[in-house]
């Protein structure tokens, strides 16, 4: 039985508990309430509810590109250099990018993947020695289902989704789509689609809203690549009023895959609380994935992120929730158990 102890932010309030959590075969075993000389900071770790893990091979090469510039399919500077780019070359990008996030403390990640079952294919292997097991939206032909987790559109206004919907639908595989990042004039048609997750809505506006309310629809934002990009700012605090919204960090080709960085943006940038923004960056995109992760209580998967309270940047907070969320970094990291 392995027992970590310190601060435990525990279940979805994230309830700074004193003790230690005890572990066994990966599994939460028990959350114990008791005194600890412990000053590390226990929490679940990160699900990054979107990334696009094959710009690795091109990192920082869209910087002050427009929108359809840097990543519109397909002729982008993105599919461009993902084109030309080896397998080779892509999986051991892709494998530098997972052990990154690994290391700052995410578990698991939901990845849009290019080129069809090939792309899926090759972040399966890249994947395969970090830890990290991706959640893998496919793209291109339905068939991609046979190896990736669902489907991952690019927009309503890009190409007709009605084929792959419909292939989810008979596999029961969920279906995302991105949507409200330009403009407004793909949202009605990507929520016609019936989805499962739409990524972006920076131009939701109250008709958007309403709909994404009656039918549940979940929201996964990435607020820093939307300023990168010049799109605009997602409506956050009106999106968490109507629905589960989920924290990402986008293409890695325009910033690091750093849910400490997208985390304190979102909290200075947005009318939010910590512990919704630390809600967002975990429990919401295990919720959306159905991992059983993002929350630290006895029966769930024993993903967790441990921080050093006493580090440098952290010694002296009085608050382990706002510390997360605002103040901590990788090099507060002392552990990740995934």
């Amino acid at each position: 039985m392995e027992r970590v102890t310190g601060t435990i932010l525990v279940g979805r309030s994230f309830k700074p508990v004193r003790g230690q959590v005890a572990v066994e075969d990966g599994q939460i075993q028990a959350i114990e309430e008791m005194e600890t000389a412990s000053t590390d900071i226990v929490l679940p770790a990160f699900v990054n509810a979107h990334t696009h893990l094959g710009d690795s091979v091109a990192k920082d090469a869209a910087v002050g590109l427009s929108l359809d510039e840097a990543v519109a399919p397909p002729d982008s500077l993105k599919h461009r250099r993902l084109s030309a780019a080896s397998r080779s070359d892509l999986i051991a990008a892709m494998r530098q990018t997972l052990r990154f996030m690994r290391r700052t403390g995410t578990a698991s990640c939901l990845d849009f993947r290019e080129f069809g079952a090939a792309g899926a294919r090759a972040l399966r292997e890249a994947a395969a020695p970090t830890a990290l097991d991706p959640f893998v939206w496919g793209s291109g032909d339905p068939s991609v289902l046979e190896v990736a987790d669902g489907y991952g559109a690019s927009g309503a206004n890009d190409s007709d989704f009605h084929e792959p919907r419909a292939a989810c639908k008979a596999r029961g595989a969920p279906f995302a789509i991105h949507a409200g990042e330009p403009d407004a004039t793909d949202i009605h048609p990507a929520l016609d689609l019936d989805p499962d997750l739409l990524v972006h809505m920076v131009h939701a506006e109250r008709e958007h809203l309403d709909r994404v309310a009656d039918r549940s629809v979940p929201v996964a934002v990435c607020p820093r690549a939307n300023a990168v990009l010049g799109v605009g700012d997602p409506p956050i605090r009106a999106l968490l009023d109507h629905t589960t919204v989920a924290l990402g960090t986008d293409n890695v080709m325009l910033n690091s895959p750093s849910m400490f960085r997208e985390m304190a943006d979102t909290a200075a940038r947005f009318d939010v609380t910590a512990r919704e923004v630390l809600r967002m960056a975990t429990t919401a995109g295990a919720e959306i994935a159905g991992l059983d992760c993002g929350v630290v209580e006895p029966g769930r998967r024993a993903a967790l992120l441990v921080l050093d309270g006493d580090s440098d940047n952290l010694a002296g907070s009085v608050d382990p929730v706002e510390a997360v969320v605002r103040r901590a970094n990788g090099l507060d990291v002392k552990d990740v158990l995934v």
